[in-house]
């Protein structure tokens, strides 16, 4: 670790995992209006899914159903990105308090891009 970085684990289960609890935490944290209920319930039913559906993942009986569920985890954390971002740029929460979580989404969708991609050529 340089320069005050974080130790990230390295178990995407523990990360997802982690990854909801902190959009847990910013649902519970949002102002209450009509707009931040709305875009927070969005928010918190993508972003907590996309543990549920990694986890559905691991315990696949085929390298297709595995694939799915990964692609299903993707989408779910697209989506995330994109309700952070309305949270973000609508200034119901300051963008500066977005960008470690939306940090987080963008390298656990990396990740996962990676893992599909592997099992694709691998099939």
């Amino acid at each position: 670790m340089q320069n005050g970085e974080e130790s990230k684990p390295f178990d995407l289960g523990v990360r997802t995992k982690q990854f909801a609890l902190r959009i847990i935490r910013l649902f519970q944290a949002l102002p209450d209006t009509t707009e931040a209920r709305v875009i927070g319930k969005q928010v918190l039913r993508s972003g907590t899914s996309v543990g549920a559906q990694y986890r559905e993942a691991r315990r696949a009986r085929t390298k297709t159903e595995f694939q799915s569920k990964i692609e299903s985890a993707l989408q779910e954390l697209e989506e995330t990105g994109y309700w952070l971002e309305l949270l973000g740029e609508s200034k119901i929460i300051p963008s500066d308090k977005l960008i470690s979580l939306s940090q987080e989404q963008r390298e656990l969708t990396g990740i996962l891009v990676s893992s599909a991609n592997t099992v694709s050529q691998n099939r």
